[in-house]
């Protein structure tokens, strides 16, 4: 029989979300505006992160192509409703997410084939410089120029009409949806599901032995990282307005990489961190010019060389060292009763 202690621990464990999301909410009110765009995009990074680090700390695949995934929820956001004359905003973010779940089952189909080592890593990057060459080659989605003119939506929800347009009302809307997917992620990852990843990562021919499908786990993971990064892509394209096919060059896959290497890869939410801590690094060097890229890297350097779990693996660390000093020191009134003892 399910307690209530039982209920309520999935709820409880989400408090690093609830405590984000209101740090978040503070933003149009304590920040200017162009530090206001610079946190719907980390929003958007985190659920960007936190797909990657599903893929790769759940189940063990290491993908170097997760940008295609976010280009193709932003290129049909952008370029879906300009094509199809419009429709209702909700429909083509399910579309755009849709998109991005076919398109790792149809990538994924042929590069589960070598799951093991580098071969996957490689396969996933070449499948996204391939989307990268399509989209500039293609005309209907402003080849190298990218689209331009992606006007924030109006949600029409029949009895009401949600405004999106004005103030600060489409950050409001991405906070929401990136709690939301966020929250979906680590469902996925600390579920039934979840588990059964974590065994295939652990020992596949053990799970195998146990009666798990191990390609279709992997593919089922793919396609869900592959939705969640096509989320975030198309969540993104409304808020910067524009989109190009830088989007799905392989330097945007080492984002995701990066984040989860500063925040640390072994923690769900290490990934959150890190994109938090590179949107503030990359802010704080934005007037370097020529050199920005450089101290970037070599502050994420010393990062990862001096904690090599990223933040979250520190904090564990510095937590596990407290609690075993707790342990070895004995409590003063454990000690009363030996000293008062002749």
């Amino acid at each position: 029989m399910m307690t209530l202690a039982t209920r309520t621990t999935p709820l409880l464990a989400l408090w690093p979300l609830a405590v984000g999301l209101i740090l978040f909410a503070l933003a149009p009110a304590l920040l200017n505006q162009g530090l206001v765009f610079l946190a719907g995009l980390t929003l958007v990074n985190i659920v960007f992160a936190q797909a990657w680090n599903l893929l790769f700390s759940t189940i063990g695949l290491l993908s170097f192509g997760q940008a295609m995934f976010f280009a193709i929820g932003a290129y049909a956001m952008a370029a879906g409703p300009q094509q199809a004359g419009g429709g209702p905003f909700l429909m083509w973010l399910g579309i755009a997410t849709g998109l991005g779940a076919l398109a790792a089952i149809v990538f994924g189909i042929v590069a589960l084939r070598r799951s093991g080592g580098i071969y996957f890593a490689v396969l996933t990057l070449a499948f996204a410089e391939l989307v990268h060459v399509l989209i500039t080659k293609t005309d209907w989605l402003g080849r190298n120029d990218g689209l331009t003119g992606i006007y924030r939506p109006t949600i029409e929800l029949g009895i009401a009409t949600i405004d999106l347009t004005q103030g600060d009302a489409y950050y409001w809307f991405m906070l929401v949806a990136c709690g939301l997917a966020s929250a979906l992620l680590w469902w996925a990852g600390h579920g039934v599901l979840g588990r059964s990843f974590r065994a295939i990562r652990q020992d596949p021919v053990r799970a195998a032995f146990l009666g798990l499908d191990v390609d279709r786990h992997r593919l089922a993971a793919f396609a869900i990282s592959g939705a969640a990064s096509a989320f975030a892509g198309a969540v993104s394209a409304p808020w910067m307005q524009i989109v190009t096919p830088e989007l799905a060059h392989w330097s945007m896959s080492t984002k995701p990489v990066l984040y989860a290497l500063l925040g640390g890869a072994g923690s769900f939410w290490g990934p959150a961190i890190g994109a938090i801590l590179f949107g503030a690094v990359e802010y704080a060097t934005r007037t370097m010019h020529g050199i920005a890229d450089i101290t970037t890297g070599l502050m994420l350097l010393a990062v990862v060389l001096a904690i090599p779990g990223g933040v979250m693996g520190l904090v564990m660390t510095l937590r596990a060292r407290r609690g075993a000093t707790a342990r070895a020191t004995p409590a003063p009134h454990a000690r009363r009763p030996q000293e008062q003892t002749p």
